[in-house]
């Protein structure tokens, strides 16, 4: 069976969703599932698309389509963002359930977890009400098969009374069988007898009493046993939604009204309340999944013991955060150990391809040259030559844990004490995110359900050293704090050193979620449910390509765009002079009494100050400055150690130094994407002022403190 894919864009969750068919006898087909099924993987094989996939849950926060095309038919796909329900607790399972009920899809493929398939199947059995024709696929199944889990699929199929097919995303024979599946479905040639949701007598008497008139009124345009429950539990998003669709106010029709009154009366009658209600609803679909599933599966009890005492260990109130804190420092150590020679490899390279460039360019005007070589490509260069190395390392450690399940554990752990700052677990996922690039993590934030958390943890996300700060943090460290003690020793003591100083980024992110949560963004905070995923042995080629092509290579980009503008401009302020003094000299002469104030100098302020589009371009701009250089100089480090102390940095400008790398505003990049995921320039601006006024208050502390002392 031949089978041809092809992308066709994303769509944010709240914006709509326009679906693009290329004929139109194309269908289309919802792809939903739990979070952390491996959906947008079996999405990205029928499509060809690269959504990013990883082990812990809430990684789809936008709806993609995508298009795949068999021998029978085109089917435009439409994966919908991971929900455990569609009830709708958070914005992702109202944007399901919305394109489930209003989408106009022609059929519905529900992925499910093998390795825990009862807990899967509340989602498909809801699905199942809204859109008759559902295929179920059963995902994971070589790992099902690793844990000592088997099935029969053909049982299943009988008590669901839709297709079901097993699938391993990464297995193409698997998928082939889906697609054939799907292509039966939606011919016709597949009978389906969906299993209905059945719920306890009080709830089924309250459906009668609204289902009649709504099947009546709107026919099969919409399920009206569905619609009758949901407004008689009282989901006005989602009546408004439905009354929108279906081209009437059913808060307005008094028949509707009054068949909802008489619903409720009846659970009155039998003392549920429409609080209680929604726990009894839950419970019969978690009965009815049960159900469906008895008969079907047969566990191996060992793995699950397995998987605890593994939770007992990573989790545990004794080892929880020492574990963390302990693979921490080993991924920074493996980070620093192994970048150092790369690093000078590539730079040494791209030295030599500078010097080609300038001896091209030997005919042209020299402020051209000097702008265009000296100041973007050098600029450029360095960056290069510092993030590159330490992000291929770093990215795809961190998309090991990701893989492995590890990162959801984090997220256990750090749970209760973001509950204390009353900010919102899942804030460590976003939290996490921002060790790479603090742009992911804002952007990531959109899985916390609360517009009030949400904001919280994107004002706080710069106390997170991003990639940029590592290099910058790292040299400091190596010349002032490590200074002659080489080897493993060397790294290793810059490790823990760098991993105290995340530590401290992270206290202060405790810190300030909860001054924002006291003051201007004052709440309780809410609950959440979070999966802990099954441990899984990370496929280490497919982690290798994605580490470098969705974020190595994405934040490198991202970097790369603004330093070498940044490095033209930086030129330019160090060769236009005035009276024989260099704009940037009379800058950093400015800023130079209150730098000192902080235990710095204005040659370090004016360097944080031009490295806003970029921090990886801070130590060039101070040692260009301090050389009085119209160019970018690359030192080693004993030849930066001297430049550096030959200009009055003791221990203590190193201390105020790397503490206000570590807590001043983020990068201009990360500043427009808080404008863009608050949606206004007073959010960015308190983004800019909350690390930066921590920062200013801690070094001016440190830097008075230990003058009295030493």
């Amino acid at each position: 069976m031949g089978l041809t894919c092809n992308s066709t864009g994303f769509a944010a969750v709240d914006g709509g969703l326009e679906i693009k068919r290329r004929i139109p006898s194309d269908r289309v087909v919802a792809i939903a599932g739990n979070p952390n099924v491996g959906k947008s993987t079996i999405f990205n094989a029928l499509t060809g698309m690269r959504q990013h996939t990883g082990n812990w849950p809430g990684k789809t926060v936008a709806t993609a389509q995508g298009y795949c095309r068999t021998d029978k038919s085109g089917y435009v796909l439409v994966d919908i963002p991971g929900t455990y329900s569609l009830l709708a607790h958070s914005a992702e399972e109202e944007a399901a359930r919305g394109f489930l009920c209003f989408g106009g899809i022609d059929a519905a493929v529900v992925v499910c977890d093998a390795t825990c398939l009862q807990r899967s199947l509340n989602l498909a059995l809801q699905v199942m009400e809204l859109c008759p024709r559902t295929l179920v696929c059963v995902n994971l199944c070589d790992e099902a098969k690793r844990r000592g889990i088997t099935f029969d699929l053909e049982q299943l199929e009988k008590n669901l009374g839709v297709p079901v097919v097993g699938t391993s995303a990464h297995n193409k024979r698997t998928l082939k069988a889906l697609t054939e599946a799907l292509d039966r479905l939606c011919d016709g040639e597949t009978e389906v007898d969906p299993r209905r949701l059945r719920y306890i007598r009080p709830v089924e008497e309250a459906i009668g009493e609204a289902e009649p008139l709504l099947r009546e009124r709107f026919g099969d345009r919409i399920n009206p046993r569905w619609l009758a429950l949901r407004l008689i539990e009282g989901d006005r998003s989602l009546a408004a939604d439905a009354g929108e669709y279906l081209g009437t106010d059913l808060a307005a029709d008094e028949e509707v009204a009054a068949a909802v009154e008489r619903g409720r009366q009846r659970l009155a009658a039998s003392d549920i309340t429409l609080d209680i209600l929604r726990d009894r609803i839950v419970s019969c679909i978690t009965l009815n999944s049960e159900e469906a599933a008895d008969g079907t599966v047969d566990e191996c009890s060992s793995c699950r013991l397995a998987d605890r005492r593994a939770d007992k260990l990573l989790t545990g109130k004794a080892l929880g955060f020492p574990m963390m804190i302990l693979l921490l420092l080993v991924i920074f150590w493996l980070t620093i150990s192994g970048a150092n020679y790369p690093s000078q490899l590539l730079s040494a390279g791209l030295t030599w391809v500078g010097d080609r460039l300038s001896e091209l360019m030997s005919g042209a005007p020299d402020w051209l040259r000097g702008i265009l070589v000296d100041g973007a490509y050098r600029t450029l260069s360095w960056v290069v030559a510092v993030m590159l190395p330490p992000m291929a390392i770093f990215f795809p450690l961190f998309t090991l844990l990701e893989d492995s399940g590890y990162l959801p554990r984090i997220a256990y752990n750090l749970d209760k004490p973001f509950q204390k700052c009353h900010a919102c677990g899942k804030q460590a996922l976003t939290m996490a995110m921002g060790f790479g690039c603090n742009a992911a993590g804002i952007v990531g934030c959109r899985i916390i359900d609360s517009r009030r958390e949400r904001l919280i943890a994107m004002l706080t996300n710069a106390f997170v050293p991003c990639n940029g700060k590592f290099p910058f943090m790292l040299t400091l460290v190596s010349i002032f704090f490590v200074g002659a003690v080489g080897g493993f020793a060397g790294s290793a003591l810059s490790a823990v050193i760098v991993t105290s100083l995340i530590v401290l980024g992270v206290l202060m992110t405790f810190a300030a979620s909860r001054f924002l949560s006291a003051t201007i963004l004052r709440g309780e905070p809410s609950s959440f449910t979070l999966e802990l995923p099954p441990y899984r042995k990370p496929q280490f080629g497919r982690v290798i390509v994605r580490s470098m092509l969705d974020r190595t290579l994405f934040v490198l980009g991202r970097a790369a765009a603004v330093a070498a503008p940044a490095g033209a401009l930086i030129w330019i302020l160090a060769n236009v002079t005035i009276d024989g003094t260099s704009l940037l000299s009379i800058c950093t002469g400015f800023l130079d009494p209150f730098a000192r104030l902080l235990g710095m100098d204005g040659v370090i302020l004016m360097a944080f100050v031009l490295g806003l589009p970029a921090n990886e371009i801070v130590i060039p701009i101070i040692i260009m400055t301090y050389m009085a250089q119209g160019s970018l100089v690359e030192l080693d480090l004993p030849e930066l150690a001297q430049l550096l102390a030959d200009n009055g940095w003791t221990w203590r400008t190193a201390i105020c130094t790397i503490l206000f790398s570590l807590m001043h505003w983020p990068c201009s990049t990360s500043l427009l994407t808080v404008k863009k995921e608050s949606g206004g320039w007073k959010w960015a601006a308190a983004a800019f002022l909350i690390p930066t006024c921590a920062g200013m208050l801690i070094c001016f502390a440190v830097a008075q403190v230990s003058a009295l002392f030493w």
